[in-house]
């Protein structure tokens, strides 16, 4: 057996200084988060699949946990204002949710899917099931600051983004009535066909609505109705197009007497499911200038390799902005062709260099891992072992269409292209996760360290 030697000092504190800068040189660092999500420097090499796709890839279940596990682990205590009158504890679990929907990291990049519709919901929800008792569906300029800062501190305390307000540009007049002059849910009720709009919204079909628009139009004529209420109007048909602003602030109104009527969740699938066709409606990508691509592609195309590598470069841009769903691929790669056409690119160049619907998609890996969110995206989950989870549809990898004139499509319910609102595979068992490598190495650093450290204390 060996013996134990005595410990000196000044020998074991010299080598845990160069443990230390071993461990400091090398890759065995905490997960750092880029201050700037949408830097253009950042090309998402921060997922990193645990194996590389298959031919026929599966949905997955990409997912990067928070280091430590916390807020939603430790949740801190929200410093509330005392003067807020919503009922927080209505909707409880939609705010839940919501935190982990807006999750710091990733709010920015589901933005405009998943973080900000849910919000808008939450909102709804609360300012709604609070009229029950105010009777009100708006709260006054002062108590609409004070809520939605106490809002804001409750979802920040559960892990959601810090700059959740600016990331969803909501501002304290989103819980005010704004421009529409009905607040009141008396006046509310006797101005509106109520059982008719419950009738048409109560039971929304998520995947028809947006084609057969049965709750939106219903909300749409309330809206109308009420917007006239101040002009002593009855007819809903003469709405002057200087009123489209006050009949969107008004539609707000109908949405929050909605969630009033029914319960938190129904509430949330409705209002969800009416974001989901707006959302769809319209590609929310930045598209950079195309005069790289045009100098290579333009009239006859001389050099493909020049012209695909200049596709793949303005694709990367492309790729860095958000996730989007598989509708507003389509809606982007028929408005990116209409911009190519005139600029006098004619032959289908996403044909020509394999581009594809997932390409307009924010990208989760190095390996063609690209995320396409289902066109009924679902909301993110957290679990305490693998952090936070989304679904993302690869069962659809589906060449990006190329327009054959300079008009865009006129609506999403006439494309020719079928895509499958949901994946096939429905839980996480059946997906695919992808894990980072700063994951790996965290735990992997953390054991070398204590056993080493061990070694060295006691030099056996």
């Amino acid at each position: 057996m060996r013996e134990r030697l005595p410990l000196n000092l000044n020998s074991v504190l010299l080598k845990l200084f160069l443990l230390s800068f071993w461990l400091y040189t090398s890759k065995c660092t905490l997960v750092e988060y880029p201050e700037d999500s949408n830097s253009p420097g950042k090309k998402g090499d921060d997922f990193l699949p645990v194996e590389p796709p298959s031919e026929e890839p599966q949905p997955f279940l990409p997912f990067l946990a928070p280091s430590p596990l916390a807020p939603f682990t430790n949740q801190s205590v929200p410093r509330l204002s005392g003067q807020c009158t919503l009922n927080f504890s209505a909707a409880e679990s939609m705010m839940k949710m919501t935190a982990i929907d807006c999750f710091d990291f990733f709010a920015p990049f589901l933005a405009n899917v998943i973080c900000c519709p849910q919000l808008d919901a939450t909102l709804a929800v609360l300012v709604g099931q609070s009229s029950k008792v105010t009777k009100m569906l708006a709260l006054d300029v002062t108590h609409a600051k004070h809520c939605l800062s106490d809002v804001d501190q409750i979802l920040v305390g559960q892990g959601a983004s810090s700059d959740l307000q600016k990331v969803c540009s909501i501002h304290p007049s989103n819980l005010t009535e704004a421009s529409c002059p009905v607040k009141e849910v008396n006046d509310f009720e006797n101005t509106v066909d109520s059982s008719a709009l419950l009738l048409a919204c109560e039971k929304l079909d998520p995947v028809n609505e947006c084609c057969t628009q049965t709750c939106e139009n219903a909300i749409s004529d309330a809206a109308r109705s009420i917007e006239l209420k101040d002009y002593g109007l009855s007819d809903v048909s003469h709405v002057l197009p200087e009123h489209s602003s006050r009949i969107d602030d008004c539609k707000i109104i109908v949405r929050r007497w909605l969630t009033s009527k029914l319960d938190p969740s129904a509430a949330k699938k409705v209002l969800r499911g009416l974001s989901n066709c707006n959302v769809n409606k319209v590609c929310p990508l930045v598209f950079p200038n195309t005069k790289g691509v045009a100098k290579h592609c333009g009239n006859e195309i001389s050099n493909q390799t020049a012209c695909c590598n200049a596709m793949e470069s303005y694709v990367t841009h492309l790729q860095k902005q958000s996730f989007i769903t598989n509708l507003q691929a389509l809606d982007c790669a028929a408005l990116l062709g209409v911009k190519l056409h005139k600029s006098n690119i004619t032959r289908n160049i996403y044909g020509l260099c394999h581009i594809t619907l997932k390409d307009f998609s924010l990208q989760v890996g190095t390996q063609e891992s690209g995320c396409l969110l289902p066109s009924l995206p679902s909301d993110a989950t957290f679990d305490k072992a693998s952090g936070i989870s989304f679904l993302c549809d690869l069962n659809d990898n589906i060449a990006a269409p190329w327009p054959s004139t300079t008009q865009l499509p006129s609506s999403s319910c006439s494309k020719t292209v079928k895509i499958p609102a949901l994946p096939a595979a429905t839980s996480g068992q059946n997906g695919r996760r992808l894990v980072t490598d700063h994951n790996r190495s965290v735990h992997i650093c953390i054991i070398l360290y204590f056993v080493l450290f061990y070694f060295i204390l006691f030099d056996c």
